[in-house]
């Protein structure tokens, strides 16, 4: 079994709120499987935002989200280098969140739309995938995992009926 291990590039500012942002508090620095561990940090948040302002507030706050992963994860990406580091995970808090709205506050669906969410988003299927290999920069990095919370919701709506 491996550890869960923590880093930091030292190239990343560790001051800039980009680098918080893009990496949701830190969870894209733990490994293996970043991607996973932001999306379970994004679910208590997506909990409280729906239990204060139920599916609206949860509905403006991922496309709020999607407008700051924009901005976060190009400045991250300008920090490393290269293209969407798998340490961003701020693209998989907006996928999560999407993926939630449809659980309306129910845990078997809650967790439901974290399952369907790390599957749409690990397999990329159809244009998910599409969008994954040809849209570049920050859009592309944020719009796969948007997309896959599309997909995840439309399923926990159809779960919703039967639960």
């Amino acid at each position: 079994m491996s550890k869960i291990k923590f880093y930091i590039p030292d190239q990343l500012d560790r001051k800039a709120p980009h680098t918080w942002l893009a990496s949701w508090f830190g969870c894209g620095f733990l490994n293996p499987a970043p991607g996973t561990w932001g999306s379970l940090g994004a679910i208590p948040f997506g909990i409280l935002i729906h239990a204060i302002g139920g599916i609206v507030a949860l509905f403006i706050c991922s496309i709020l989200i999607t407008i700051i992963g924009l901005w976060a994860s190009e400045k991250f990406d300008k920090d490393m280098g290269g293209h969407d580091s798998k340490m961003i995970v701020i693209d998989e808090v907006a996928g999560q969140w999407i993926a939630m709205l449809p659980a309306f506050g129910n845990p078997i669906l809650i967790v439901l739309s974290f399952l369907l969410f790390r599957f749409f988003d690990i397999t990329k299927l159809g244009p998910i995938g599409w969008i994954d290999k040809n849209m570049g920069g920050a859009k592309g990095v944020m719009y796969d995992d948007v997309l896959a919370g599309i997909f995840a919701a439309l399923v926990v709506f159809g779960a919703s009926f039967i639960l």
